[in-house]
């Protein structure tokens, strides 16, 4: 369907554009279709239906807002497979992955249903006995969203459905590597009743972003911001939003590590690594990318972890796809600095590529990484990941947190006292034991520190980003 263009979304209708671009399938270098490429213009039409359709929604009542929220859950699962066939498609996404990533949006839907109506203000005692007080939660008004390819039903909704409970109208700026699904995801909460303008959804061409976002941020009707991606991309959003004063919610890079310690049950740790390290080709910003192991038993890890490789990601079979050919040219260039400054690749990965595509790429492992070596402190976003022997708890944590991001961890370990000492130590959003560092699920607050960003999205505390207090008192 490479005639298809994938429209903007605004006040509720399908807008087809002036201008396109070309969005093609990193599994076969094809041509898909076409999408919106948006200016300045089309940037304002989406803000100003967007603050029109603002003032009515944020007084619905929350139990329109929950019947809407339920409604697009059965819409999504009434559209499993042709949704997923987008994923799939746009993004190279391997079997599973796009049901996971349905599933887990519908689960939300579901969640943040049954959570709007918990959101309330607060009557607090005064100084004085002759003054009583208020305090409301209101919505901020109109939201600025934008949301990634790697995981983008999850991403995609979670950037919208928040400020949509909390009383918001959103702008919802897709990523032109996945657009189809991202309108996929406006056009099911459309289905479902969502009144005009509450969703408004445009993309570009990356040659128009700078413009576009930059527009977006400084319009005044804009008045918070929420960006999951890059920390590159989101530290110019927040020197944007810092400029215009405007408040922001960032989920962005990571280098999770995992522990594995002495007493771990090394088959369980070997599998949650492999599949923290290499699902969905690494491509995830909560991937393990440093596996840190205790010197005792880091020849017994490394066998099951290769053993455990082979089984999940078979070399006899096809390199799993990456992005696009620069996603694997980096991947390659970290690796191969690593190996010239004394590193080794372990295993059935190489930095080689499938000759049948440039954007193909088999799960590596490398040892012997040291700090002086890009692959130490670079976010890969590939099938990489580094093994680093340590003796000591404060040397674990230490190496752990010798990181600019911030995000997820992991501890493997028989002993819940030494794990949670662990936890306690590891500078990061999140640390699971026992499991691998991807987990993100609806009723759990998900985000990072340090520059991994700041803020938080699911459940309540996300719901809470996109409501402000107003103090109201008077004279009894």
């Amino acid at each position: 369907m490479a005639d298809y263009i994938v429209p903007f979304v605004i006040n509720g209708e399908q807008v087809q554009p002036k201008d396109t671009f070309d969005v093609v399938a990193p599994g076969t270098g094809k041509v898909l279709h076409k999408c919106g490429n948006a200016d300045v213009a089309v940037v304002n039409q989406a803000v100003e239906a967007a603050a029109a359709a603002g003032k009515e929604w944020g007084r619905t009542l929350p139990s329109k807002r929950r019947d809407i929220f339920l409604k697009a859950a059965e819409v999504l699962e009434s559209r499993r497979e042709e949704l997923g066939k987008f994923q799939a498609d746009e993004t190279g996404a391997p079997p599973g992955w796009p049901e996971f990533n349905l599933g887990n949006a519908i689960d939300m839907l579901k969640d943040i249903a049954g959570r709007v109506a918990t959101i309330q203000g607060a009557v607090p005692t005064t100084a004085s006995p002759d003054v009583s007080s208020m305090v409301w939660k209101e919505p901020y008004g109109v939201v600025l969203a934008m949301a990634p390819w790697n995981a983008p039903y999850i991403l995609g909704m979670r950037a919208v459905i928040l400020p949509i409970a909390a009383g918001c109208t959103v702008v919802f700026k897709g990523s032109e590597l996945s657009p189809r699904v991202m309108h996929g995801i406006v056009d099911a909460l459309h289905e479902a009743g969502l009144p005009k303008g509450v969703l408004n959804f445009i993309t570009c061409a990356p040659s128009n972003a700078p413009v576009v976002t930059e527009a977006l941020v400084a319009h005044s009707e804009v008045k918070k911001i929420n960006f999951t991606g890059s920390t590159a991309v989101g530290r110019i959003i927040g020197k944007l939003a810092g400029q215009h004063l405007k408040p922001v919610v960032l989920e962005l890079g990571g280098k999770a590590p995992a522990i594995v310690w002495e007493d771990a049950d090394l088959d369980n740790a070997a599998l949650q690594c492999t599949l923290g390290s290499f699902l969905y080709s690494g491509q995830i910003c909560m991937s393990t990318e440093r596996i840190l192991v205790h010197k005792k038993i880091s020849a017994a890890f490394q066998e099951k972890f290769l053993k455990a490789i082979e089984q999940v990601f078979p070399s006899s079979g096809e390199a799993p796809i990456l992005i696009t050919g620069q996603a694997v040219d980096k991947t390659k260039k970290l690796v191969k600095d690593a190996t010239d400054k004394g590193a080794a690749v372990v295993g059935n990965g190489s930095i080689e590529t499938e000759e049948a595509s440039k954007t193909r790429l088999r799960p590596i492992v490398v040892t012997k990484v040291t700090p002086e070596m890009d692959l130490y402190k670079t976010e890969s976003f590939g099938p990489a990941v580094s093994i680093i022997e340590v003796e000591t708890e404060e040397e674990a944590l230490r190496i752990a947190n010798d990181t600019e991001y911030g995000l997820s961890s992991a501890v493997f370990t028989e002993d819940l006292r030494t794990g949670l000492r662990f936890a306690k130590g590891i500078e990061v959003g999140a640390v699971h034991i026992n499991n691998m560092t991807v987990h993100d699920e609806s009723a759990l607050p998900h985000g990072g520190v340090k520059s991994s960003g700041y803020g938080r999205f699911n459940a309540s505390w996300g719901l809470d980003e996109w409501t402000r207090t107003k103090t109201v008192t008077w004279k009894n």
